[in-house]
């Protein structure tokens, strides 16, 4: 393992992502078969990422976010585990693009007709609210329609700006978000996603092995997925 790392220290990127611990995968057991070439050995019973392999993943995953940017469309950021909704929020929208930092709402990609409405109804009574529209009613409806109004917004409110179905998906954790992978695949939308050794990276266009249980991992990858998509965005101004 050393001998590997030595080869590799000049390498700015995977010392970072060496640094941030998104070599860890799981134990052996709970590795899935299609993780297995992405496995460099093993370390006190918990097997290790060839980040070789994974900066090379990274930089696939990068270069085809850029074209989706680049031709003025959106990518989805998903996450629905709660220590990395923050960093899915802020990432997303410092990327200008939708996310869902949640849980998966059923038919957000298959059934978008319906989203789009509940979408609609959320923007609807926000702006009602704004105007002062609610103050004619009573307090108890006040006090509905606010609910009403965070609950939509914690379902929805990572959507808002996503009118049409997106162009891609970026997921953390392909596995734990498999309805969201699921939909993808249905609508034939590519998925990049942050998979560790127990996803099933058959699923994934543009799978990038690596740990996606660490904050520290899952921050690092997020925030080159969203340069990615800031270096689109400048590239597609100085061409204007």
């Amino acid at each position: 393992m050393e001998k590997k790392m030595e080869k590799t220290e000049n390498n700015a990127t995977i010392e970072q992502m060496f640094k941030s611990g998104a070599h860890y995968g799981y134990s052996k057991s709970r590795r899935h078969p299609s993780a297995k070439k992405y496995i460099f050995g093993a370390k006190n019973r918990v097997e290790i990422f060839d980040l070789e392999k994974t900066e090379k993943a990274l930089e696939e995953a990068k270069e085809f976010v850029k074209s989706i940017v680049e031709n003025g469309k959106q990518i989805v950021f998903v996450s629905g585990k709660n220590e990395f909704k923050n960093v899915i929020q802020y990432g997303a929208e410092g990327a200008l693009q939708p996310y869902v930092a949640g849980r998966w709402i059923g038919g957000t990609l298959t059934n978008f007709s319906e989203i789009k409405k509940r979408v609609k109804r959320l923007v609807d009574m926000k702006e009602k609210k704004e105007k002062g529209e609610f103050s004619k009613h009573t307090k108890k409806e006040r006090l509905l329609m606010d609910r009403e109004i965070k609950k939509l917004e914690e379902s929805f409110g990572g959507i808002v700006s996503m009118p049409n179905l997106p162009s891609a998906l970026f997921v953390i954790d392909s596995r734990k978000e498999k309805n969201a992978v699921a939909e993808a695949i249905i609508k034939k939308i590519p998925i990049v996603a942050l998979c560790s050794s127990d996803c099933d990276f058959t699923d994934i266009d543009y799978p990038i092995p690596a740990n996606d249980s660490s904050l520290a991992s899952v921050t690092f990858f997020v925030n080159q997925i969203v340069e990615a998509c800031k270096s689109a965005q400048n590239a597609t101004k100085s061409k204007v």
